[in-house]
């Protein structure tokens, strides 16, 4: 196979290379913000009429509001055309103001109202590329606007740059050749992170916001641009870093730029950067004035022909090192000790900015050319700017964290919590060395030595203590599943005998003396706190289906490390609680709880249950009891993953999706009551957390009963999906990403507890469902379904496609590496005789393998 040529990141048009996933008009822009940044770097989101809001590359989230200037003073772009012989115009390359926006009580509703626009704008997108398209009768001009980084499988590196690449594609759409400029223009907002805070993370004072900060233009070989740093600013706070806004340098184009701009009262900072643009497309430089955030503008101007197009690039990046994240002592960002400092980090990746660039597009494009529904690539791919929004990041030595989500201006949920990251799938798929980093942390510093793993971990890390004091139930279960997961997907040896140990004490310690399940038959029966923060007692299929697959999971690692005596109990314990399971939990239709009060109600019992729950042991609150519960086969859903096999009887499985549906659809929310939050409303189609169709609700049912959230439906559907109930799950998740249609929600921030929530990452199961993709490099092979079609794959490390076709011998497959190197040593399709090679293949990148199968 012979690589494509490397796009040109300054000339050739990238728009026209994208495969386009999702089209918004007009309608549909209002709520999108698509998050543009590098995995733990933080992020700025392009809107769908082309503004950048929600500037959060300083540490903090900033949704909703601007953690840098606001109105007339936010960061834009803004172009100058000019016909022969006609007056120029010059517009913000911006899309009109939403109806909604309309009103305000200063006329200041949202930033650059005042500033002429185009009157046409729609959005596409294929994350993590965006596209912005502006049109207008006035203008002579089309424009496209392309917002991304590179996004590559595998390459957590060259995915965590912190950097938003801005490409402007302009078309003469005129009769005659015009001059074309474009110029970004941001004030220099070092120090102004949107907080509160008049203290640093040790109590010292230290006044917020910008401070005598300086703007450098600077020109290398290459590229040229305008550095943004400031000496005033306190060198500890999280606010304090450097930015630059560079574009290249390309023959037939002029650069100009300013330093600063005019006092900023009244307006007149941006009037007199608009009278000196708008004259004939170029800038000039001011005498420096003291201006605490000065502004800062870069222009480039072209000539165009008539049906020309020109590609005016634009890079934007930045180096903020003092995160503090949920810690009260600094744990810095892996990607601050990769550079220097804002400049650095464009000058050490610009010759590498096309070769990235066509891996992106490689990966998008071959997940674009599978055959997987429209519906499912969008849940899955969407969700992936999780990954790069303030939810994610990396400490200094690289180790992934994340909180739950973000709230406006602050994490949600600190701590990695276990039970919520259980769900999502897309960082071991995409990333395995990151996920591998989470399990170290889960066993090697967030369990204590007799394995109460705290489902938070505190920072910075302290070995054997950095757990919290609570232990979840489904979130220390989930943890062994996932263990196993990351060491099959790399088949790292080391990684697995490092950490058994730890991974045996935490099965084991279901088994302590009043734990969950202390009689030691397979079945939890002791206090378990839980996802829905609260304590179940009692036998219940949520928890119990996790500590089912803990036990397939462990048995699996023992047997292979010959740990015979821990496999055999293991099995044996999973053995009897399947069958329990089964016999006392299945109703017929579904799953329930039986709620069981302890009998010694020591200090262990009530260590186990300590949480937001009930506290009356007695008669609890916040039980599921009766309930049809959406996610109560959580656990088999993890299984499938894995390719553990089913946990209790198969035909119950089907039987209870089938009641899931049944009873916790809900067509619309206009009849339903919620007494909790809301993430569907009016006409919305979506899953409830639960329903009660036989009765038995519990006075007080535990807190979210009423409430649809999109990671526990995606787990409900996926699971529809792996028994057959193909329509029924797609149509679950359609009605998911229905919900967030650009007009209504942001389609790249399913919430929950919080913006961009990790559990919602669960989407990337659907490809792996639809694909029957299983990858063992333990054993050295890889799996598919049998149906044919074009399925684009990932383990973590490496990614390609697998190309089935079907004839009257049997199955011919072509199968590619685009990226990494996978080794196999077999080759199997579903419910068909497997390949078995006589020695070990190892396939490079951009090598295929052609594989018959005969029937």
């Amino acid at each position: 196979m012979i690589m494509p040529n490397f796009i040109n990141a300054q000339n050739e048009l990238l728009s026209e290379k994208i495969m386009i996933l999702k089209k918004y008009d007009s309608n549909h822009l209002h709520r999108i913000a698509m998050p543009i940044g590098g995995i733990g770097t933080g992020t700025v989101s392009l809107g769908g009429i082309g503004e950048f809001r929600d500037w959060e590359i300083m540490n903090i989230p900033g949704k909703n509001y601007s953690t840098v200037t606001t109105g007339n003073d936010a960061p834009f772009f803004a172009i100058y055309t000019k016909k022969r012989n006609e007056a120029p115009i010059s517009k913000a390359l911006l899309g009109p103001i939403n109806h909604a926006d309309y009103q305000h009580y200063e006329g200041r509703s949202v930033d650059h109202h005042g500033l002429p626009r185009f009157r046409n704008a729609s959005f596409e997108s294929t994350y993590p590329f965006g596209i912005v398209n502006l049109s207008d009768t006035k203008m002579p001009v089309k424009i496209k606007m392309i917002g991304y980084n590179p996004f590559i499988p595998g390459n957590a590196d060259a995915s965590g740059i912190p950097i938003a690449i801005i490409k402007y594609e302009v078309e003469n759409i005129s009769n005659t050749e015009i001059d074309v400029s474009i110029s970004g223009n941001i004030r220099n907002f070092i120090g102004k992170d949107g907080s509160e805070h008049t203290s640093d993370w040790k109590g010292d004072y230290i006044p917020i916001g910008a401070k005598k900060n300086k703007n450098e233009y600077r020109s290398e070989n290459q590229f040229s641009g305008i550095y943004m740093y400031s000496d005033e600013v306190n060198k500890t706070s999280p606010a304090w870093g450097t930015m630059a806004l560079t574009t290249p340098n390309e023959k037939n184009t002029k650069i100009s730029y300013r330093t600063s701009s005019a006092q900023n009262e009244w307006g007149n900072g941006l009037l007199d950067f608009w009278d000196d643009f708008s004259k004939d497309g170029e800038l000039t430089e001011k005498e420096k004035l003291i201006d605490d955030d000065p502004m800062a503008s870069l222009s480039v101007s072209k000539v165009l022909k008539p049906g020309e197009k020109k590609t005016f690039t634009f890079y934007f990046t930045w180096h903020y090192p003092n995160r503090f994240a949920w810690s009260n002592s600094k744990v810095g960002n892996y990607y601050t000790t990769q550079y220097p400092d804002a400049w650095n980090v464009i000058k050490n990746k610009f010759d590498e900015l096309p070769r990235l660039t066509q891996k992106t597009l490689d990966f998008v494009n071959s997940f674009m050319g599978s055959t997987y529904p429209e519906t499912i690539k969008e849940a899955a791919l969407f969700n992936l700017s999780t990954l790069r929004s303030q939810t994610v990041f990396r400490i200094e030595d690289g180790k992934m964290f994340g909180w739950e989500g973000i709230m406006d201006r602050f994490g949600s949920c600190k701590g990695s919590c276990t039970h919520v990251w259980n769900y999502e799938q897309a960082t071991p798929f995409l990333f395995n060395d990151l996920a591998k980093t989470m399990r170290e942390v889960e066993f090697a510093y967030a369990m204590k030595e007799n394995g109460h793993m705290g489902f938070r971990a505190n920072l910075p890390l302290i070995p054997s203590g950095s757990g919290i004091n609570v232990a979840a139930a489904d979130g220390q279960m989930g943890t062994i599943m996932k263990f196993y997961r990351e060491w099959q997907l790399s088949g790292d040896d080391v990684f697995l005998k490092k950490h058994w140990s730890q991974v045996k004490t935490a099965l084991s310690f279901a088994w302590v003396e009043n734990g969950w399940d202390a009689n030691q038959d397979g079945v939890m029966e002791g206090v378990q706190h839980n996802t829905m923060d609260v304590e179940y007692f009692g036998p219940n299929p949520q928890m119990q289906l996790w500590y089912l697959g803990a036990l397939r999971a462990a048995e699996e690692m023992a047997t292979y490390l010959k740990d015979t005596t821990f496999a055999k109990k293991s099995r044996k314990l999973f053995e009897m609680g399947s069958k329990w399971t089964d016999e006392n939990l299945f109703n017929g239709e579904y799953y329930i709880q039986k709620i069981e009060v302890p009998v010694n109600k020591s200090k262990i019992a009530k260590g186990l249950m300590a949480g937001m729950g009930s506290k009356n042991i007695e008669n609890p609150d916040y039980q599921l009891a009766t309930g049809c519960l959406v996610d109560q086969l959580v656990g088999q859903y993890m299984s499938h993953i894995l390719g553990l096999g089913y946990l209790v009887k198969k035909e119950n499985i089907k039987t209870t999706l089938q009641s899931i549906l049944k009873y916790n659809k809900n067509e619309s929310m206009f009849e339903h009551f919620n007494n909790m939050r809301s993430f569907a409303m009016g006409d919305e189609k979506g899953l409830l957390m639960a329903s009660w169709p036989k009765g038995g609700r519990p006075l007080i049912p535990f807190p979210y009963w009423s409430e649809v959230m999109t990671g526990f439906e995606y787990t409900a559907a996926i699971g529809m999906l792996y028994e057959g109930m193909n329509e029924e799950g797609l149509d679950v998740i359609g009605n998911i990403r229905n919900r967030y249609d650009g007009q209504k929600r942001n389609p790249f921030d399913e919430a929950e507890c919080g913006h961009h929530y990790a559990r919602a990452m669960a989407s990337w199961a659907a490809i792996i469902q639809q694909s029957g993709f299983q990858y063992s490099a333990v054993e050295k092979t890889i799996k598919f379904t049998n149906k044919a079609g074009n399925y684009f794959w990932s383990n973590g490390s490496a990614w390609g496609i697998c190309e089935i076709s079907e004839s009257k011998k049997g199955y011919q497959v072509n199968l590619s590496v685009k990226y990494g190197s996978i080794e196999l040593k077999k080759f199997v399709l579903e419910n068909q005789k497997m390949k078995t090679f006589k020695k070990a293949i190892i396939l490079k990148e951009n090598e295929n393998l052609t594989i018959e199968l005969v029937n």
